[in-house]
C-alpha cells in the first residue's frame, strides 16, 4: 500500500511541475514559424535582434521594432505598415521552451483572443 501512495505522491508532484521557460535563449537569433491561413500551411522565417525583427513571408521583407516588456513577454510593432491592419502592434508570450523551439501565445494589443504558434530557432 506504501508503494502506491508513493506512485501518486509522484504523479502528483511531477504533474504539477511547470513548464520550461528558457526564453532568453530566444530573444535572438534566427527562426522559423509555419501555420495554416486559410487551409494552407505557410512559413514565415525572421531573424530577431534585441530590439529589431525582420521577416520573410510570400517573398516579402517586413521589419518590427521589439520591445521585451519582461523575459518572456515583447511587443513587436510593424515599423512599416501596409494596411490599417497592419498598424496594431501585436503582443507576443513564450509559454514553453525546449532545446530549439518555444511555444508561444499572441494576440493584438488590447484585444482578447490569443492564437498560440511554435517557433523553431535554426541558427
Amino acid at each position: 500500500m506504501r508503494i502506491f501512495q508513493l506512485l501518486i505522491l509522484i504523479g502528483l508532484i511531477s504533474a504539477c511541475t511547470p513548464p520550461q521557460r528558457d526564453c532568453e535563449r530566444f530573444h535572438t537569433g534566427t527562426f522559423q514559424f509555419t501555420a495554416q491561413i486559410d487551409g494552407v500551411e505557410e512559413t514565415t522565417v525572421f531573424q530577431r535582434t534585441a530590439d529589431l525583427e525582420v521577416s520573410q513571408y510570400q517573398g516579402k521583407t517586413d521589419s518590427a521594432s521589439v520591445r521585451w516588456i519582461n523575459p518572456c513577454e515583447y511587443i513587436v510593432t510593424n515599423l512599416n505598415p501596409g494596411s490599417p491592419g497592419e498598424e496594431k502592434p501585436i503582443h507576443m508570450k513564450i509559454l514553453s521552451t525546449t532545446d530549439n523551439s518555444y511555444t508561444f501565445e499572441y494576440k493584438l494589443v488590447g484585444e482578447s483572443q490569443a492564437s498560440r504558434g511554435t517557433a523553431f530557432k535554426t541558427d
